[in-house]
């Protein structure tokens, strides 16, 4: 049988083990799952037949290499910066390796190594980054091949919760990773290309330079600038694009309460907290506020942040029950960051029978025959339940998919890449759609700049 080892099963591999377990038989493949914990392995494999679960550390190199040598390729869903660990091992016992990471330096300093024992390393292939890569590809070159110029392409993506689901103020909770949600946009300023100009937005200015997206049947988002906009400008071969724009999709309104605990500073990650296990979650909120003899910290708050008493975004702040001087924050040497992001579990946490939602919108602008032209395309995808979640569909179906037609040679072009060339992105798109992943494309009136003119 062909050998498939599945380093890591955290959240987002689901969707990921049932696809190959449900193809082990008509595929002939034996699925080996590696993990620290393999409890959650076992849930989501059960009685199937064709897998065995091993414990796995990826520091332990005996049973690392042993794992890697004794498969024909490798999924590493491990946090990303430890890939490199298993890339290594790939390339010394000559196996393809997918992952759903950021092509990160190390990695991508093994692309020769790669290419000379003929090794697929593709990287990039879960969501974002992953179906944005492929869906805007497969509509850039569409346009390209009619002879159209792209003059500009916007990119949008949300992990959300789904409507049934949306029961509080900020229409928001975790879906993924906290930690990225709190600490999001810091490490520099977003910059994108507009108009052909280069623009700037400092963190702290980041969350009020928003802009809105209106999905048809899912209502109106709004949407933040990502870091860095122009990191895949050569890659989709646009360098002569006016306007290139990615960004962060939600719920309008979350992003003006969201800016609050920006100018604050309750995001910061590059301190901690003296004596935070004591704190209580009022006395978090009153450590960034001035002293008063007389003032409530809730007066304080709102005076300092001008928020009006019968503002929804004061409502907001009173649902998240920040101002209780009974609940503690618990945690030792804490940073502001991880102490929010404690304070924000209690109230954004999934529940049991919560789904979550993936949503994702391009806007492509192009010039052909003289006439200006724009196509608008969005996805919306809505999770089962806490297991077969909309996050880990859209990360771990694509991952699937490319491991096994990179086992049946059907995607052999050698080297560290990601998802954008036709040979990739075609027959997974297409595969996708199977699974109710799939694009909704419409021409709409080409507008140029955004009205907001960011």
């Amino acid at each position: 049988m062909r050998k498939i080892l599945i380093v890591g099963a955290g959240k987002s591999s689901s969707y990921l083990i049932k696809y190959l377990l449900d193809k082990s038989e008509s595929e002939n493949l034996y699925i080996t799952i590696g993990d620290l914990n393999v409890d959650n392995a076992k849930k989501l494999v059960g009685n199937r037949k064709n897998t065995s679960i091993i414990h796995l550390d990826v520091f332990d190199a005996k049973s690392r290499t042993s794992a890697v040598s004794d498969a024909d390729i490798i999924i590493s869903m491990l946090p990303a910066r430890f890939h490199v660990e298993v890339a290594k091992d790939c390339i010394t016992y000559k196996k393809h390796m997918v992952t759903a990471s950021y092509v990160s330096d190390e990695m991508q300093a093994l692309n020769e190594d790669a290419k000379a024992n003929n090794l697929v390393f593709m990287n990039e292939i879960g969501v974002d980054p992953g179906i944005d890569h492929m869906s805007a590809m497969k509509v850039i070159n569409e346009i390209r091949n009619k002879g159209g110029q792209m003059i500009l392409f916007e990119s949008f993506t949300g992990g959300l919760v789904a409507p049934e689901s949306d029961n509080n103020l900020w229409n928001y909770k975790f879906t993924w990773n906290p930690r990225n949600v709190v600490v999001a946009g810091q490490g520099g300023a977003a910059k994108f290309l507009q108009e052909n100009q280069f623009k700037y937005i400092p963190y702290n200015r980041l969350f009020r330079r928003t802009e809105f997206l209106d999905v048809p049947n899912y209502g109106r988002f709004e949407a933040y600038a990502n870091r860095d906009s122009l990191k895949y400008q050569s890659v989709y071969g646009l360098e002569n694009v006016r306007t290139l724009y990615r960004g962060t999709m939600r719920r309008v309104g979350f992003s003006r309460a969201w800016n609050v605990f920006a100018q604050l500073g309750m995001t910061d990650d590059s301190y901690t907290i003296e004596d935070s296990k004591n704190m209580s979650y009022r006395d978090f909120v009153n450590a960034f506020l001035a002293y008063s003899p007389t003032d409530s910290v809730e007066l304080k708050f709102r005076h300092a942040l001008k928020i009006d008493q019968d503002d929804i975004v004061w409502d907001k702040f009173l649902e998240l029950d920040i101002f209780n001087p009974d609940k503690k924050v618990e945690l030792e040497k804490a940073t502001p960051a991880e102490i929010l992001q404690k304070i924000l579990m209690d109230s954004w946490a999934l529940s049991d029978d919560d789904k979550d939602m993936i949503v994702m919108y391009h806007k492509f602008g192009y010039e052909l025959n003289g006439e200006k032209h724009q196509i608008d395309s969005t996805m919306v995808t809505i999770g089962e339940d806490q297991t077969y979640t909309a996050m880990a569909k859209t990360v771990g179906l694509p991952v699937a998919i490319a491991t096994l037609a990179i086992l049946n040679g059907k995607i052999k072009t050698p080297g560290v890449q990601i998802p954008v060339t036709a040979e990739v992105y075609e027959p997974i798109l297409e595969e996708l759609k199977s699974y109710g992943i799939q694009f909704i494309e419409k021409e709409v009136t080409y507008y140029g700049y955004n009205p907001l003119n960011r």
